[in-house]
């Protein structure tokens, strides 16, 4: 690669519409143009998680917005784009059409390449936006609604391995769980957070799922955490005493914390990586980045956490793993390319 290029990024897997700029220089870096997002999530609240076509009709009507939002923030016209990265999935099935149903239509229109790539290989690529190149070998711990994962990378655009994964509840399904046990808003990540500051984390033992001797090392459940939550909450109310949510939510987030950065450390230890990435939603956790500080000062681990807004889903994570894999030399996407909601992590582009 000679030149300068510019690859545009649409993400539309969830309720978030994001379009991203980003700009892949001759010596492979990344730069970050513009980042517009429209979130849907107000009109989800009601119903205390996604309602799958609410989110679609949303991203219909706020792609175009954003699209030019995008455009303007960066100082570019669509003219200027060289390539299109898109989200084939994983993701919410009419969600996820209508994002790649733009990009083909971009891409056609403008001629360029089309790439359809994968959600959470675009949590891990985003850090590259905000702390630069990341090593050969890192680990990723991606937490969210929909996602808690260990994944070994070898090269973003190149092989992104499974290690781990949540067998139930995803870590911010349960907080938005707890949070709907507690009366607290939707999203349940900030309004839990806020209140863990207030409580004292030790008040009550909550169970720490999956951490027995002969449980899966790398695994994660928070299913059980979620019911002892609830079954805690129904035995204080069922004998009239008041319910502590400060210490509830203190207690509840330590033991997800506690979890999540134990096994990223372990994880990280056994393989002989030296970088950890912590991605996706739950990333703006503060006891959550604050303990994984900690457990990786510790254990002589660099810790690398993007900044809220980018942790969350947005259209430059998509456009940086673009940059990615077309700095790598991967072929194309055809136009014909589907949407995929069940996209397995090792599928980086879609062929």
């Amino acid at each position: 690669m000679t030149a300068d290029r510019v690859v545009l990024g649409i993400e539309s897997s969830c309720d978030e519409t994001g379009v991203g700029l980003v700009r892949l220089a001759a010596d492979g870096t990344v730069e970050l143009l513009a980042d517009a997002v429209a979130s849907s999530v107000d009109e989800h609240a009601r119903f205390g998680g996604v309602v799958p076509e609410i989110a679609s009709r949303a991203h219909l009507a706020a792609m175009a917005p954003t699209m030019r939002r995008a455009l303007d923030e960066s100082g570019l016209e669509l003219s200027d784009v060289d390539a299109i990265a898109v989200t084939a999935g994983p993701g919410l099935a009419g969600a996820l059409m209508v994002g790649v149903a733009a990009a083909k239509a971009y891409a056609a229109a403008l001629d360029v390449p089309l790439f359809g790539v994968n959600h959470l290989g675009g949590h891990v690529a985003v850090d590259t936006l905000e702390h630069g190149p990341l090593p050969e070998r890192c680990l990723a711990l991606l937490v969210s609604g929909g996602h808690t994962q260990l994944l070994l990378v070898e090269g973003i655009g190149e092989q992104i391995t499974e290690i781990g994964s949540t067998i139930d509840d995803a870590a911010g399904e349960a907080y938005d769980k707890v949070a709907r046990i507690l009366d607290l808003p939707y999203p349940g990540g900030p309004p839990i957070d806020k209140q863990a500051k207030l409580g004292d984390p030790k008040a009550i033992a909550f169970p720490r799922g999956l951490t027995g001797p002969r449980d899966a090392k790398y695994d994660f459940s928070f299913s059980g955490l979620k019911t002892a939550v609830a079954r805690w909450v129904e035995t204080e109310q069922r004998e009239g005493r008041e319910i502590p949510v400060a210490d509830v939510c203190a207690s509840f987030q330590e033991a997800v914390a506690d979890v999540l950065t134990a096994k990223a450390v372990r994880a990280a230890r056994d393989l002989d990586v030296d970088t950890l990435v912590i991605s996706g939603g739950v990333a703006a956790n503060s006891r959550l980045s604050e303990l994984a500080a900690q457990r990786c000062a510790e254990a002589g681990i660099t810790l690398r956490v993007p900044r809220p807004r980018l942790c969350t889903d947005n259209g430059a994570m998509i456009a940086a793993l673009g940059a990615h894999v077309l700095a790598a030399g991967a072929k194309p996407s055809p136009l014909d390319m589907p949407a995929n909601p069940g996209l397995p992590v090792g599928t980086i582009v879609v062929q």
